[in-house]
Order: C-alpha cells, then sequence, then structure tokens
C-alpha cells in the first residue's frame, strides 16, 4: 500500500472481520492439563468439592457451534461473602471426552473481551493440540451475555484502550455500575478460574494467556502455584499489570515503525515523522491509540509512513483519515463483544497510577498527574511527548473513577512458579511490545523465548509466520 485510498480499500476489505480480528487479537488462552475430563455429555465428578463453583450446569450443544457443549458456572459476586449475589458465567467445551493432557481453557482478554462465541474460530487455531486436551473457554465475570453496560463509554471507546472519552461518559458508567464496580479486578477473575477448575475436577491448570490474558495466567500462577502445570504467555504482559502511562509502548513504536519500513522499501523515517507530528500537533495520544488498533489490520503499517509524512509536513488530511478508518473498522464494537464498562472496572480496580490507586481521594488526583507529566522527560516518552503518557483513555477514565477498596498487588518481582514457561511475541507488536516480555522474563525460572519476525499483537491469532504457533504446538505437546 502507498496511498490512504489503498489502506482505505485494505481496511474495507477486511470489514466485520478485521474488527472481529482486532477482538479475537486481545484474547488470552488457558491450558488446563487435568486427570478428569467430560464422559460423554456429562462433567466428572471434581476431584475436590465445588464450593461456590457447583459444577457446570445447562449443558447442551452451543447454539451458534452446536458440535460444542454449552453451559453456565455460577460463581459469587463478591469472593469474601460479604455483599451477596452471584453472577452466571457462560462456559463452552468440545466433546472430545478423554484426552491424555487433559484439559484447554481459552481464557478472554481485553480484559472486557467475550470468549465463548469465539470457541470454533480458537478450535481452529489449536487444532493440532485438540487430541491431547479438551479445549474449554468462558466469559470472564463483566463480559459476553453478562457485559457490564455502559452506553456512553461504549460509544467512545468501542474495543480502544486508548481512545479518550468524555467525561460524562465516565461518570455515566461510574454511576451505573455503582459500588459494585469493585467486584470486577482480576484478583475475582482469578478466583472465578479457580471454581472453573473444581468444578471441572481438574487439579492443576496449564495457563497460556494472549495480552491481558497473560495477566490473568501469571496473577492465577501466583496465586496457586501448586494447581499450575505449564504457562505460555503469549503478547506478554508483565504480572503487576498494564503501565497506565505506556512507558514501553512509546519508544517502540519508533523500533516497529522503522522495522516496517525497512521491510516494505519506505523511503522516509517514520518515526521523525512521527515526533514532528506530535510535536505539531499536540496529537500523540490518539495517534498511539490508532496505531496500536491499526496493527491487527496490517503489521507492517502500510501507508503510515506517508501519512505521517504528510502530516509533520503540515498537511494532516490523511491522518485524520487514518484516524477515521481505525475507530469505525477497528476499534467500534459493542459491549458484548468487548465490554468498555467491565474494562474501566477492571483497569481502575487494578491499577496503580501516578496519584496512587483507586483508594486515594479524587480531588488529588490531577495534581499528582501533572506532577508526573513535568517529571517525564523526552527520552522516556519519544517519538511522542509527556503530555501523550499522561492523556491515554485508560488512564483518564480512572482519573475521576469513584473511590473504592482496591486488591493487593502480588509482591514486585516474585518469581512464577517453577514450571516449564514459554513466553512468545512478535517484533511488530506496539500494544504490548517485546520489552515487557523480556521483563517478564526475568521472573521465569528457566524461560524459553519466541520473537516472531513480522508478527504484531497476538501471534497465536494472528501471526502470518507460523513459527509461533509451531511453538505453542510443540511446548503444549511435549
Amino acid at each position: 500500500m502507498t496511498n490512504l485510498a489503498n489502506l482505505a480499500n485494505a481496511t474495507n476489505k477486511t470489514g466485520r472481520t478485521s474488527r472481529r480480528g482486532r477482538i479475537a487479537a486481545l484474547l488470552g488462552a488457558v491450558a488446563v492439563a487435568a486427570a478428569t475430563t467430560l464422559a460423554g455429555p456429562a462433567l466428572a465428578a471434581p476431584a475436590e468439592p465445588p464450593g461456590h463453583g457447583g459444577g457446570v450446569t445447562g449443558q447442551a450443544p452451543c447454539p451458534d457451534a452446536p458440535e460444542f457443549t454449552c453451559g453456565t458456572l455460577t460463581v459469587p459476586l463478591d469472593h469474601s461473602g460479604r455483599t451477596p449475589g452471584t453472577l452466571d458465567l457462560a462456559v463452552a467445551l468440545s466433546n472430545n471426552s478423554s484426552p491424555p493432557k487433559g484439559d484447554l481453557l481459552f481464557l478472554s482478554g481485553g480484559p472486557g473481551q467475550s470468549s465463548v462465541p469465539s470457541i470454533r474460530q480458537m478450535a481452529g487455531k489449536l487444532e493440532p493440540v485438540l487430541k491431547d486436551y479438551r479445549l474449554v473457554m468462558f466469559d470472564q465475570r463483566g463480559t459476553g451475555r453478562g457485559a457490564l453496560q455502559c452506553p456512553g463509554l461504549q460509544k467512545d471507546m468501542g474495543s480502544s484502550d486508548l481512545a479518550v472519552p468524555r467525561k460524562q461518559s465516565i461518570a455515566d458508567c461510574a454511576t451505573a455500575l455503582g459500588p459494585n464496580a469493585r467486584y470486577y479486578g482480576t484478583a475475582d477473575t482469578v478466583a472465578d478460574i479457580d471454581l472453573l477448575r473444581r468444578a471441572l475436577g481438574d487439579r492443576r491448570l496449564t495457563l497460556d494467556g494472549v495480552s491481558y490474558g497473560t495477566i490473568v495466567a501469571e496473577r492465577y500462577a501466583l496465586a496457586h502455584p501448586s494447581r499450575v502445570a505449564r504457562l505460555v504467555l503469549d503478547s506478554v504482559a508483565p504480572q503487576s499489570g498494564f503501565d497506565p502511562l505506556d512507558l514501553a509502548a512509546m519508544p517502540a513504536t519508533a523500533r516497529v515503525l522503522r522495522a516496517a519500513c525497512r521491510a516494505t522499501g519506505c523511503t522516509t523515517d517514520p518515526a521523525a515523522d512521527l515526533a514532528a507530528t506530535v510535536r505539531r500537533y499536540g496529537n500523540g495520544a490518539q495517534i498511539l491509540g490508532a496505531l496500536t488498533g491499526y496493527e491487527f489490520i496490517d503489521p507492517d503499517f502500510g501507508a503510515v509512513p506517508e501519512i505521517l509524512h504528510e502530516a509533520a509536513a503540515g498537511q494532516p488530511a490523511k491522518l485524520q483519515d487514518f484516524f477515521a478508518l481505525v475507530h469505525q473498522v477497528v476499534d467500534a464494537a459493542p459491549a458484548e463483544d468487548l465490554s468498555q464498562g467491565l474494562h474501566s472496572a477492571t483497569v481502575c480496580a487494578d491499577g496503580r497510577f501516578p496519584w496512587g490507586s483507586t483508594d486515594t481521594p479524587v480531588a488529588g488526583r490531577a495534581a499528582a498527574l501533572e506532577r508526573t507529566r513535568q517529571r517525564l522527560t523526552a527520552e522516556q516518552t519519544w517519538p511522542f511527548d509527556p503530555a501523550t503518557a499522561t492523556g491515554l483513555g485508560s488512564l483518564l477514565v480512572c482519573l475521576d473513577w469513584p473511590r473504592e477498596q482496591v486488591p493487593p498487588l502480588p509482591p514486585a518481582h516474585r518469581k512464577l512458579p517453577d514450571v516449564p514457561v514459554l513466553l512468545l511475541g512478535g517484533d511488530r507488536d506496539i500494544a504490548t511490545p517485546y520489552e515487557l516480555l523480556y521483563e517478564q522474563a526475568q521472573l521465569v525460572h528457566h524461560p524459553e523465548i519466541v520473537i516472531v519476525p513480522g508478527a504484531a499483537h497476538s501471534v497465536q491469532n494472528r501471526a502470518a509466520d507460523p513459527v509461533g504457533r509451531q511453538a505453542v504446538y510443540d511446548f503444549l505437546l511435549r
């Protein structure tokens, strides 16, 4: 592609598939090695009392994929038991009744992503291991048919992590979710997974997570080290969670765009043009959000160098069209696909921000954020600027989020259990650049690392080069 018309044509050809691909790319995967599996259509008896898990109930052929079985896992709203209520989480399973390596549980990412509707797609991606594993998928709390609904925030952000929403949309969402928003953090999902493990009768879990799914996998391994057999971490985020300032993604963008430029034979310096564009227009957060979305369509970044070169020279028309295309085709998504209500509740419950946590009084947060902006250096943020780091949507959602109690984070620098771990990344990934993969690898006893050339975010789902998927097959079947 050499111009915006070609970019539009390529985007329109992908249409719905590209948008769904963006969503699917955020999904994580969790593989479960178990001693007991489905016997025919019914689940085997749990290896330990099911507790609140209560088993997977109401099993029947999935409406949209009848070759799979669907059911429901009922979990408590509040795992401490202090607040009453339950949630029904959709579960889908393949029907191979006695695989030798047990269950393969596909965990959605985002956070906010539905999972069960993608079981047929993921069965195709994982087909080489499905004689040895049964595929299991479940919709995390607040996603899918139980998606948290925040219409204004959904319209503003869609499936984007970084789009800047209106303040009224944030306020309306916080009001709609109320005090129960604090029960939608990663710690709650980790507890749900352990109830699912018990309901399935599994003794240990092999966790295979993609993007946000890597955080869930890592947190599960830290919370339940004796219940983990092996880990696959694809498009790795650190166990401490996403950095609200995205300080790894900004410098990595220069590396990624220059690599893509070399691969496609472009004659400009897209990183220098990006820096000049941000200086001229002050739109760094919008550019970072659009590039992070567009990598799901084209890891070579197509006409992006030309678009940035023209914008740097004072001609931003194609850049504005690029923003519109990415928002329409990549980021637009209903809550049932990716719930921004759940995304915001999770990020605000989990996050540690320049002002502290969501348990910090709201009144002092903006001043703390401004102090952080003033301390950031050009070296930390180039080819963007400090205002980009403090102007990202996921950060701003939580700036005015109502004060609430937050769960503790795992201790810093605590190593994962001493089990086999495969870390998988693409060298064109901006959303979770491989710098984060190497950071997490320092907390792994014997890491196996595979970086796939030319691949962007979510190697197992999206990479054209099969080397990453083959590495996962070899690892899981070893």
